[in-house]
């Protein structure tokens, strides 16, 4: 059964969610998207004259796949506003930048990592250590829709619209009394190799990161070929982590980074096919900020719902002094990694501020380093 299941959770794992209701059940989002009405609820009219937009879409499955299928219904809730949606479904995240770069479609839904390309700001969202909690990810989704930032989500000819809440991916360890950065050092770790960001800030950790693709990354840690795995929960059953695991195995529940989603869209190509294009992403913009809480609320309860689908005994609760200290490394790093020109110094200030308004007595708040 597990064999069975593994391709649809790569395709999950990979895209993530296409939208702020990709994850949850169709059921769910049906009374939602009843209330999506332009002139409803202070949503804008629809556009007089109707604009097809090509989107190049993530999909492991081609177009039988179920985001593809999730991604028609989301189409027609666009044509209320006359969006056209054209859908081109890839069963390769590379070849979907690829054929966005070369101008092929107007838009992509891809991971933030790869689509830190387009746009640095918002690609920076996934920065390592930056978003400790779910309710911090709200807040920072909240804040992203002012208005005064829209301006820094462009690099033209390119723009992230929107970006989407995954999971949080954590630190899973063969033997878990390594509770201590010291004990981390020098351990081999595998990572995903959507982009070198993760491999550069494990190494920056003191840890030696192993890079592979989606299908092989847990590969080193199930045959003990590495000593810790960097994961989303969602992955643990498909790709049978409780080999790696074993009996003195654990996780660290603080999360090493946030996986995201993003919609990028090509700036020039639409404006040829509609001058009004800033009105257009207005209006997908107050649609998508009128719903956001809803929308978020399933999402979150389905990724608690994977979380809480590993076996409690391998979280990992570190001590005070301990956590303190995997939580300055993690900080350390996402400081070098910005001075690097890996993140982008705007974004990080955001960042900060969204964890200082939770916690304002924080040490860190308290510093301008960030």
């Amino acid at each position: 059964m597990l064999h069975i299941l593994k391709k649809p959770m790569q395709s999950l794992f990979k895209l993530g969610v296409l939208c702020l209701a990709a994850q949850a059940n169709a059921a769910d989002f049906l009374p939602l998207a009843k209330d999506i009405q332009p002139n409803i609820k202070g949503l804008p009219p629809a556009f007089v004259q109707p604009v097809k937009i090509s989107i190049c879409f993530f999909d492991m499955q081609g177009s039988t796949g179920e985001f593809y299928s999730r991604a028609k219904d989301l189409g027609l809730i666009a044509r209320r506003w006359n969006i056209i949606a054209d859908f081109k479904v890839l069963p390769d995240e590379a070849k979907v930048a690829e054929n966005f770069k070369a101008g092929k479609c107007d838009a992509a839904v891809l991971s933030t990592l790869h689509a830190r390309e387009f746009n640095k700001f918002m690609g920076s969202v996934d920065a390592v250590g930056a978003i400790p909690t779910y309710e911090h990810m709200r807040l920072l989704l909240r804040t992203l829709f002012d208005p005064k930032l829209e301006p820094l989500t462009i690099s033209e000819p390119y723009q992230i619209v929107s970006v989407f809440p995954v999971g949080a991916q954590y630190l899973h360890i063969k033997d878990r009394s390594m509770e201590t950065m010291e004990q981390l050092k020098s351990k081999k770790v595998s990572v995903i190799n959507w982009d070198s960001s993760l491999a550069n800030a494990m190494n920056k950790l003191g840890m030696e990161a192993v890079a592979a693709d989606v299908g092989g990354f847990t590969k080193p840690f199930n045959t003990g070929d590495a000593d810790a795995l960097v994961a989303p929960s969602m992955v643990y059953w498909p790709y049978e982590l409780k080999q790696g695991l074993g009996d003195k195995g654990g996780i660290y529940s603080t999360p090493v980074v946030q996986m995201t989603a993003s919609l990028v869209i090509n700036r020039d190509a639409l404006k040829k096919k509609s001058p009004d294009i800033d009105s257009r992403v207005a209006a997908f913009r107050a649609m998508t900020g009128q719903f956001q809480d809803e929308m978020l609320d399933k999402i979150f309860n389905t990724i608690d719902k994977n979380e809480k689908d590993v076996p409690k005994k391998y979280w990992m609760i570190l001590e005070p002094e301990h956590e303190q200290a995997y939580q300055e490394a993690l900080r350390q790093t996402r400081i070098h990694l910005t001075k690097e020109g890996v993140y982008d110094v705007t974004m990080m200030k955001v960042l900060k501020k969204v964890r200082c308004k939770i916690s304002p007595n924080a040490p860190e708040c308290s510093n301008n380093d960030e």
